[in-house]
C-alpha cells in the first residue's frame, strides 16, 4: 500500500504521516468514538503514493528518457505481495477453525480476488442481498485499497511515459505536459467521484478512475516541487501554518465525518488537501514535519503497511472467537494486530524488500509472481468447496436451514426493499373480511409475520403486510450505509404508506422498527410521534411493538463455529450476549411519543425472546435468531399465542 523506495531520499515525515494514517485507520475500525471517521487515513496514502511513484518514474525519465516497466513492477511486488500471501494464508487458515462453513464461503471468494489485487471489483460489483451479512464482515475487506493501489501502478507509469512525450531531452515542456495532464485528471476524476458518490457510491468508494484525483493530487506536489517549491516565494512561517492546517484538516475529517455520510465525493477533499499541504510543506521541513519526524511515529511508519493488512481480519477473528464486541476484545485485538504486523515485517516484508535477486530477470519474476498469485486463488477456490460441502453435511445442515428461516412474505416479493418505493400489500384472509388487521414497518416488523398471522387467522378478519427492510417507521431522512447514500426510497414509500391507511382505516395497526438506527432522541420520539398520529387517527388501536435485541454475532453462524472447533477452543465465547442498554433507550423514547394518544400501545416481547435479559442463539431446541437481529420464522410462531395475549390485554385496559 506505500510506495517508498531508497532512490527517493528518506523524508522522515513521510513516514510519520503513514503512522498517523495507519492509527487513524485502526481507530475508525476498532470503534474509537471519537475517530469514527479515522477511515480517511486511506485517502492520505492514496496521497502518499501519488507523490511517491510519480517521483519515482520522473527521475527515471529525466535521467534515461524512459521508464523500466518489468523492474518497476518487480519493485512494488516485492514491497507488497509477500506480506498480502502470508497475511492470506495465516488469516485463511485461522478462519477455517473459527468461523462456520457459510460464512467461510464468503471470506474464500474474496481472498481469491484480494490474491489478485482485485477484491475492489469484487466488493463494488458484489451482489447486494439483505439477509446476507454485509461486507463489513468480511475479513478481507480492508484490501479493496490494496486493489486500487495495484491498479494505480498498472497504469500510471504507462500514462507518465505518454504525456512526458517522445522528445525525452525537451524536460520543461515534458513537465509542462505532465502538469497538464495531472490536472485534466485531477478535475476529471474529481467531478466524476462527485456525481457517482450519488449515483453509485459502490463504484465511487472503491474504483480506482474515481480515485485517481487522490493520485494525481500527489503527483503535482511533486510536480511543481521539481521546478522549485511552489511555497519558496513565501515566508518559512507560511509553510508552517500550510503543514499545520494540513494535519489539523486530517484530524478534523477524522473526527467529525462518520460512516453516514455520502463518501467519498466532497468530503474527501479535506484529508486529500490535507495530504498535498503536509507533504509540500516537507519539502522544505517546515513545522509539522520535524514533529511527524518522531520517533514512535516512525516506528510506526515502517510498519505500517503490515499493520493495515493485519489489524483488521484480526478485529473480525476475535469478535467471532469470543461472540463479543466488547471494548476490551477490540482493544486487546488491535493490541494483537500489531504484534503480528512487526513480526510480519520483521521475518517477511523487509528480508524480501530489497532482495536485488527479485531484478536480475525482471520479466521472469513477474512471471513468478503471477504464478504464486495464482496458486493462491486456486488454494482460496479449493477452501470456498470444502466450505460448501461441509455446510451441506449433516451436522451442518439445520443451522444452514436456520438462516432461510424467514417468513413467507419475502418470497411472495412483499418487500422490495430499496430497489423500489412503490407501496406493495401483501394481503392474507378473506377479501371481503369486515375487520382488518396491518403489519407496518421494517423488517424487525415483518420478522413477526408468522405469529401475527396465527393470531389474526380467525373469522371476519383480513390482515395486510406493508414492510420495507431498513425503512423505520420514523419520519425522518436516513442515510443508509449499505448503499451509500439517503434512502430516498424510503421516505417516499412511508408518504404513500400513511396515505394508503387514512383512506383504509383499519381496525388494527402493529408496527415496529430496529432499535439501531441513528437518530438522536428528539428524532426518535418526534419522527415516531409523526407517524403515530395519522396512524391513530385512521385505526382502531395502534400497537408498537418494541425492537428485539441485537447480537453482536450470527446466530446460526456462531452455534455451526463452535461446532466445528477444536475441544480447547470450546470454553473461548458462547452464543449468548446481553440485551443491551441501546434498547432499552430506544424503548423509552417509543413510549413518549406513545402517550399522547390513547388508542395507541406498547407491546414488549423481548422477555420471551431474551429471558432474564440474555439472548442466546438457541433455545429449547429451537433456534431464535437467523442472523444477527432478526428472528427465525420457526420461534417467531412460537410466540403466537403470547403475542396475541397481550394485544388483548391492552385492548382490554384501553391503554
Amino acid at each position: 500500500m506505500h510506495a517508498n523506495e531508497y532512490r527517493l531520499g528518506y523524508r522522515a515525515d513521510l513516514e510519520g504521516l503513514r503512522a498517523v494514517a495507519i492509527v487513524l485507520v485502526v481507530a475508525a475500525h476498532a470503534r474509537v468514538p471519537w475517530l469514527a471517521g479515522g477511515f480517511v487515513g486511506v485517502d492520505v496514502f492514496f496521497v502518499l503514493s501519488g507523490y511517491l511513484i510519480t517521483g519515482l518514474l520522473l527521475r527515471e525519465l529525466a535521467s534515461s528518457g524512459s521508464v523500466r516497466f518489468g523492474e518497476f513492477y518487480v519493485r512494488r511486488l516485492r514491497r507488497l505481495l509477500p506480506g498480502l500471501l502470508a497475511m492470506l494464508l495465516v488469516v485463511g487458515a485461522a478462519a477455517t477453525i473459527v468461523l462456520a462453513p457459510g460464512d467461510q464461503q464468503k471470506q474464500a471468494s474474496a481472498a481469491g480476488s484480494a490474491a489478485f489485487w482485485l477484491s475492489n471489483l469484487h466488493f463494488a460489483f458484489g451482489h447486494l442481498d439483505y439477509f446476507s451479512s454485509g461486507a463489513e464482515s468480511n475479513l478481507f475487506l480492508h484490501t479493496w485499497s490494496l486493489g486500487v493501489e495495484e491498479q494505480f501502478y498498472l497504469v500510471w507509469p504507462a500514462l507518465l511515459v505518454w504525456l512526458w512525450g517522445r522528445r525525452a531531452r525537451d524536460r520543461p515542456s515534458g513537465l509542462g505536459r505532465l502538469k497538464i495532464g495531472m490536472g485534466v485528471i485531477l478535475l476529471a476524476s474529481f467531478a466524476a467521484c462527485i456525481a457517482m458518490t450519488y449515483l453509485a457510491p459502490r463504484l465511487a468508494f472503491y474504483m480506482m478512475p474515481l480515485r485517481a484525483w487522490q493520485f494525481a493530487s500527489g503527483a503535482l506536489v511533486w510536480l511543481f516541487w521539481e521546478k522549485g517549491n511552489i511555497f519558496d516565494q513565501g515566508r518559512a512561517s507560511r509553510l508552517q501554518v500550510v503543514g499545520w492546517c494540513g494535519l489539523g484538516g486530517i484530524l478534523a475529517a477524522a473526527m467529525f465525518l462518520t460512516p453516514n455520510v455520502p463518501y467519498p465525493g466532497g468530503w474527501s477533499m479535506l484529508p486529500t488537501v490535507g495530504a498535498v499541504a503536509i507533504i509540500a510543506a516537507g519539502v522544505r521541513g517546515a513545522g509539522v514535519s520535524r514533529m511527524l519526524a518522531w520517533r514512535p511515529l516512525q516506528a510506526l511508519g515502517r510498519v505500517s503497511y503490515a499493520w493495515y493488512l493485519w489489524h483488521w481480519p484480526v478485529l473480525l477473528l476475535a469478535r467471532a472467537l469470543y461472540s463479543s464486541d466488547a471494548p476490551v476484545i477490540r482493544a486487546c485485538a488491535v493490541a494483537v494486530s500489531l504484534v503480528f504486523a512487526v513480526l510480519s515485517y520483521l521475518l517477511v516484508e523487509a528480508p524480501t524488500r530489497h532482495r536485488g535477486i527479485w531484478l536480475v530477470r525482471p520479466r521472469m519474476t513477474v512471471v513468478i509472481a503471477l504464478a504464486v498469485m495464482g496458486l493462491a486463488s486456486v488454494m482460496c477456490l479449493n477452501w470456498y468447496n470444502h466450505a460448501a460441502d461441509l455446510e451441506r453435511s449433516p451436522q451442518y445442515r439445520r443451522l444452514a436451514s436456520a438462516q432461510a428461516d424467514a417468513p413467507v412474505i419475502y418470497r411472495m416479493g412483499c418487500d422490495e426493499w430499496y430497489s423500489s418505493d412503490a407501496l406493495r400489500v401483501c394481503g392474507f384472509g378473506a377479501q371481503d373480511a369486515h375487520h382488518t388487521a396491518v403489519l407496518l414497518g421494517d423488517s424487525v416488523a415483518g420478522q413477526w409475520f408468522p405469529a401475527v398471522a396465527r393470531a389474526y387467522d380467525k373469522p371476519d378478519w383480513r390482515l395486510l403486510v406493508i414492510t420495507k427492510s431498513s425503512c423505520p417507521m420514523v419520519d425522518e431522512p436516513i442515510f443508509y450505509q449499505r448503499i451509500g447514500r439517503m434512502y430516498v426510497e424510503c421516505s417516499t414509500w412511508r408518504q404513500r404508506v400513511m396515505k394508503y391507511l387514512a383512506e383504509m382505516k383499519p381496525d388494527t395497526v402493529i408496527l415496529g422498527s430496529v432499535a439501531t438506527y441513528a437518530f438522536t432522541a428528539r428524532q426518535w420520539v418526534g419522527g415516531t410521534e409523526r407517524i403515530l398520529a395519522p396512524l391513530a387517527a385512521a385505526s382502531g388501536h395502534v400497537y408498537l411493538l418494541r425492537s428485539t435485541p441485537r447480537l453482536p454475532f450470527n446466530g446460526p453462524d456462531c452455534l455451526a463455529a463452535h461446532q466445528g472447533r477444536p475441544g480447547w477452543m470450546a470454553t473461548l465465547g458462547a452464543c449468548s450476549a446481553p440485551a443491551g442498554s441501546a434498547n432499552d433507550v430506544v424503548y423509552g423514547w417509543l413510549q413518549q411519543a406513545s402517550r399522547p394518544y390513547s388508542n395507541v400501545s406498547v407491546i414488549d416481547l423481548n422477555d420471551q425472546i431474551c429471558p432474564g435479559r440474555l439472548c442466546k442463539a438457541e433455545r429449547d431446541g429451537l433456534i431464535v435468531f437467523r442472523d444477527s437481529q432478526h428472528m427465525t420464522a420457526s420461534f417467531a410462531q412460537s410466540l403466537a399465542q403470547v403475542l396475541s395475549s397481550r394485544v388483548e390485554q391492552k385492548a382490554l385496559a384501553g391503554n
